[in-house]
């Protein structure tokens, strides 16, 4: 059931345990943004979830997406928003075809097959670029797990959103596998730069939240990520 993660920001549950399926945010700061928006076929329904939260469909004045996986987009395709979709402009390149990966990449061929699928179509769907403003947002290019992944911070609140940038588990903050990502390589870097910002409520993509130390947690992983294995 939705519940808030602090003040102003609250977590839609319509994932399944893990690994299966991915957290979704409902952001209200006088506008309300949805956040990611759960798999296909989620444990609880996003309607549901936002009317549990005490929002209407038509409440919903934008949709910031993390980042194209089926787990944090799919949801999109079971529930009717006329508002604007954001999405890293890379990954919105991949989405609407005018950039493809090689079929020898382990996710790009995934992701060259999944996008027949959910692409997204009939939605206004707009390219995000790092610094970027979006109402209350301010976004963060943080490539690695996908080539147009992107965080969002909102000050107001101290929150960040920060998709699949690093997971929960019951060992704290871990970077996402190499299966499930394109460049491993890059994704210490992008880590990092969001462990300079300022916030403390962590909304990760899969696992709980933290509503706060999210930034220690965040410092502590991009620490052991510089020094290596």
């Amino acid at each position: 059931m939705a519940r808030a993660v602090i003040d102003g920001v609250r977590l839609l549950e319509v994932a399944w345990p893990e690994p299966v399926g991915a957290n979704a945010y409902l952001v209200d700061d006088g506008e309300v943004t949805l956040v990611d928006a759960g798999p296909p076929l989620p444990r609880r329904s996003l309607e549901g979830e936002i009317r549990a939260a005490g929002y209407a469909l038509g409440d919903v004045d934008r949709v910031l997406l993390t980042h194209y996986d089926i787990d944090h987009v799919g949801g999109l395709a079971r529930v009717d928003l006329d508002v604007p979709v954001y999405l890293g402009a890379l990954d919105r390149r991949l989405i609407r075809r005018s950039w493809s990966p090689p079929w020898t990449h382990h996710k790009g061929a995934f992701h060259r097959v999944v996008r027949r699928l959910y692409s997204l179509s009939g939605t206004d769907l707009r390219g995000v670029d790092d610094g970027d403003r979006i109402g209350g947002f301010l976004a963060f290019h943080t490539p690695g797990h996908n080539p147009g992944h992107t965080v969002y911070l909102h000050p107001d609140s101290g929150a960040a959103l920060l998709g699949d940038l690093v997971w929960n588990t019951t060992a704290g903050f871990v970077a996402p596998p190499w299966l499930d990502s394109y460049d491993t390589g890059r994704i210490a870097d992008s880590v990092a730069r969001i462990a300079d910002q300022r916030f403390e409520a962590a909304c990760v993509g899969h696992g709980p939240p933290l509503a706060d130390g999210g930034r220690d947690a965040l410092g502590a992983l991009a620490s052991e990520l510089a020094v290596g294995p």
